[in-house]
């Protein structure tokens, strides 16, 4: 089989994982180039609190990811809020034992149900001791954590991204730590949530009117990338809406466009399994309908002439 010219690289990012603050008290912990597992989290610091925000795939990333806090001179977590169920955000919550995990009431669900699944995706990773440490506190629609002065609200937002999101917003900073919803130089991915979900899910995001947004995968941005990844829903959506219309099934769309703007973006294979959320909602399914991902994710790896790179 001959692979589809926008297959992805095999090419790791030179970066290696850094934190960075972006307001005081308040530090991004930014995994270069953003792909499949390489996910970013966040690092809320009071006098004598701290507050984590999604962990790392691999226990090897969480762990560096505890030592980059402490480097920092703050003590362990007291809290872990976890903003989806997906594994790079979630395994490494091993690595915070004395952390008490907070996560949307469907995320904890969620995490129990899909247990380990993500590791069997990409059985070479050095995965490292990791398990599924759910939340023992959860939210429905919303919640506040402190961190010394530092208040966030957790914002539940899904289907988005996935069945159940949730948005961490420190209003005083004006700071959001986006989880999933957005993506910074990275393909979004609505394989489990919705796309309708994830367009209502980025206007709520930019009423907050953030000034500085840290994604779930990407660095750091501001306002300019939410316009960026609703052009690219409302084109999957078109797309999608035209394919129904058509009778043409998500693979033969994938082999008759080009993902023009978006091209430069990491993971453009997303668009395989994108498209059947798509298509799956423009014949009338509510968002985040539960749709076969082994399908999706198997159809994304046929079409595209491999298994995507996963450097975690």
């Amino acid at each position: 089989m001959t692979a589809n010219p926008h297959s992805p690289t095999a090419t790791p990012s030179a970066e290696a994982p850094a934190l960075t603050e972006v307001a005081d008290g308040v530090h991004a912990f930014l995994q270069p180039d953003g792909g499949w597992c390489l996910n970013n989290a966040g690092v809320l610091t009071g006098r004598d609190d701290t507050v984590l925000i999604d962990t790392a795939a691999t226990r090897g990333r969480a762990e560096l990811l505890r030592a980059m806090i402490a480097s920092t001179g703050a003590p362990p977590p007291r809290f872990l809020v976890n903003t989806h169920s997906h594994g790079d955000h979630t395994f490494g919550n091993a690595a915070f034992p004395e952390a008490t995990v907070i996560a949307q009431e469907g995320t904890a669900a969620d995490m129990v149900a899909h247990g380990l699944h993500l590791t069997t995706l990409w059985p070479d990773v050095e995965w490292g001791e990791i398990g599924v440490d759910a939340p023992t506190v959860t939210y429905r629609d919303r919640m506040t954590v402190r961190a010394g002065g530092t208040v966030a609200e957790l914002l539940h937002l899904g289907p988005a991204h996935s069945a159940y999101d949730t948005a961490v917003w420190l209003p005083a900073e004006r700071v959001l730590f986006a989880g999933d919803l957005v993506m910074s130089g990275v393909t979004p991915f609505v394989m489990t949530g919705s796309v309708r979900g994830l367009l209502d899910a980025l206007e709520t995001v930019r009423r907050l009117d953030p000034s500085v947004i840290v994604p779930g995968h990407g660095p750091v941005c501001g306002i300019e990338m939410l316009d960026a990844n609703v052009r690219y829903l409302r084109w999957l959506s078109g797309l999608a809406c035209e394919a129904v219309a058509s009778g043409v099934g998500p693979l033969e769309v994938a082999s008759s466009v080009s993902l023009g703007e978006f091209s430069e973006w990491v993971d453009g294979e997303r668009l395989v399994p994108n498209l059947f959320r798509a298509c799956a909602e423009a014949r009338g399914a509510e968002p985040g309908a539960v749709l076969d991902v082994g399908e999706m994710f198997g159809a994304m790896v046929k079409h595209y002439g491999g298994l995507p790179t996963c450097h975690a």
